[in-house]
């Protein structure tokens, strides 16, 4: 099948980067080992800060930064090779070709998701849980419902971060753009403090935006703080905005096809 075809051949072009792999994985780690003792002694002064104990809030720093270049939260990946195709004009080129342009992409970045989680993803992890004590799921099912959260995660980082290239056939440029996406998705998607933490109507608006499906939500099925209907709520919270977000990236695509404008003529 030509999109599994397109989904291979990312996996193996990233697997090609070995020596950023190495260093990201590193970077990774260290920064997971930087947050989970700043996180040990946030919660030593305040035991069971939002509902999470020690172990569990050790656990949701390594499971974010395992998460964190997967569901690429800092944006990259396709978005990268596109931009470039914008500024070229080769994005033309792109839109004649007979495969759907989203669909495209889509399992280009679903290749790309897989290496990451494969190495940036496990490395981290295995090292945190070496060094200090974390919590893994008491319950087999949990891991398959991590893996499925996590899938359903790169998808709708795929359709936010979609709709901000899409801007490339107005704007040329989507730069701008994706700094602002990046700040908000760091604060909003639980990268840096887990959403439970947020205060008030904060708290209320982070839980419902689409970023949490990021980092959040997986995290959290992770350390089995949803079960039952919650559970299915929150994979169907992240399914819900990843059909959202496809469509409409769709419906952009759509009206940015009908003028296409790009750099250069």
């Amino acid at each position: 099948m030509l999109y599994a075809a397109v989904a291979r051949g990312a996996f193996r072009r990233y697997s090609t980067y070995r020596a950023a792999t190495v260093a990201g994985t590193f970077t990774n780690t260290v920064f997971g080992i930087i947050l989970a003792s700043s996180f040990l002694a946030l919660w030593q002064a305040r035991p069971g800060l939002g509902g999470y104990d020690q172990s569990q809030a050790v656990t949701y720093i390594w499971v974010s930064q395992s998460l964190l270049v997967t569901v690429a939260v800092w944006g990259g990946g396709f978005q990268d090779d596109l931009q470039d195709r914008f500024r070229s004009g080769d994005i033309a080129v792109d839109l004649y070709r007979p495969v759907d342009f989203q669909g495209w992409w889509l399992a280009s970045d679903l290749g790309r998701a897989g290496f990451q989680a494969l190495v940036r993803g496990t490395v981290p992890m295995l090292i945190g849980a070496l060094v200090f004590r974390i919590r893994l799921p008491e319950h087999p099912l949990t891991w398959a419902f991590f893996l499925l959260s996590a899938l359903l995660a790169v998808i709708v980082s795929f359709g936010l971060r979609f709709l901000v290239s899409i801007t490339g056939f107005w704007l040329h440029d989507s730069e701008g753009v994706r700094s602002v996406m990046l700040v908000v998705s760091m604060f909003f998607s639980g990268m840096l403090l887990p959403v439970a933490l947020f205060p008030g109507w904060l708290g209320d608006l982070g839980r419902v935006l689409p970023w949490s499906a990021l980092v959040n939500v997986p995290t959290d099925v992770f350390l089995e703080r949803t079960g039952g209907a919650a559970l299915l709520g929150a994979l169907g919270f992240q399914l819900g905005w990843a059909a959202v977000l496809l469509a409409a990236g769709r419906g952009a695509q759509w009206l940015a096809t009908r003028r296409v404008v790009v750099q250069g003529g």
